[in-house]
């Protein structure tokens, strides 16, 4: 069976890739004995540097205040960059010029600027022109910065997403009377949502994990801070680090899985719900009255 992108491999393609996916896991499992003995070598496996990790002090002094504070700059920076990218990926496709123009000019500064400059420089602009204290200054520093940067990546996604429909569907809604607005709201955007959720849900990820940012250079105490300071604490680095590296993929994991729990039920409930009619509970149409219901004047010619 052939496919428009590929052809069906045949029986050698099958026991190559056999072999090859063979080879794979055997040279896989070596690299991971490897890792064992070289940190069994290194004595990184003893009882007593997994053990604070048994206890509650590691967790509700060092590591549970940390994800804490991860969790609370990740989710206002998602909160706020979100719909001002929605804003600025809308504004970009404007008909009006002195609208487009500042828009796209915003998108393509901030896009181009690295994360880790916007949070120095936010941090700057608190220290010099506000009166911010300086135990919350790194949350603010590290937020905006977030923000600055991911709101107009997301622009970028959003402007994607409304340009990948069908020009048939803008048509058809100035066909009916609808104004550009109105289009957008109502027929635009909701079609968009799902074209948009997965390149949206990478760039969530992106925001989790750039907190981490804030903690190498603002001192911000979020999750991969604290690590830093619970590993001084017990003497674990690389236990701190493979505890804290779980602690991050479980949290995109069960972020990945809700975008696709809502990418399911959107596509869900797009779907057609019109009845079927059975051909048994047709009425069959008479030729004639099908030739005179097209007919016009008295002599019924098309």
């Amino acid at each position: 069976m052939t496919s428009v992108l590929y052809d069906a491999p045949g029986p050698r393609a099958k026991r190559r890739n056999v072999l090859l996916s063979v080879v794979f896991f055997v040279l896989l499992a070596l690299f991971l004995w490897w890792v064992w003995r070289t940190m069994d070598d290194k004595a990184q496996l003893k009882w007593s540097l997994w053990q604070p990790f048994t206890t509650s002090d590691a967790w509700t002094t060092y590591l549970l205040p940390g994800l804490g504070n991860t969790l609370k700059a990740a989710g206002l920076a998602m909160v706020i960059a979100l719909p001002l990218g929605a804003f600025f990926g809308i504004a970009r496709m404007s008909d009006h010029r002195w609208v487009r123009v500042p828009a796209g000019v915003v998108v393509e500064f901030f896009r181009s600027i690295p994360v880790l400059l916007l949070m120095l420089f936010a941090n700057e602009f608190y220290v010099r022109s506000t009166g911010i204290s300086s135990e919350e200054r790194p949350l603010y520093a590290v937020i905006t910065g977030l923000v600055l940067y991911n709101a107009s990546v997301l622009a970028e996604i959003v402007r994607a997403g409304i340009l990948s429909l069908p020009k048939g569907q803008t048509e058809a809604a100035y066909a009916i009377g609808l104004r550009k607005g109105q289009t957008m709201t109502s027929i635009l955007l909701p079609q968009s949502v799902t074209v948009m959720l997965p390149a949206i849900v990478s760039q969530l990820v992106v925001i989790v994990k750039d907190t981490a940012l804030g903690g190498v250079m603002l001192g911000f105490t979020e999750l991969l801070n604290s690590r830093s300071t619970l590993a001084a604490n017990y003497a674990n680095v690389v236990a701190s680090f493979i505890v804290v590296g779980i602690i991050y993929i479980l949290l995109n994991l069960v972020l990945t899985t809700f975008a696709s729990w809502l990418e399911r039920r959107l596509r869900r409930s797009k779907k057609s719900s019109g009845g079927i009619v059975d051909l048994q509970d047709a009425t069959p149409l008479n030729p004639a009255q099908v030739e005179g219901s097209f007919g016009t004047g008295a002599g019924g010619s098309i």
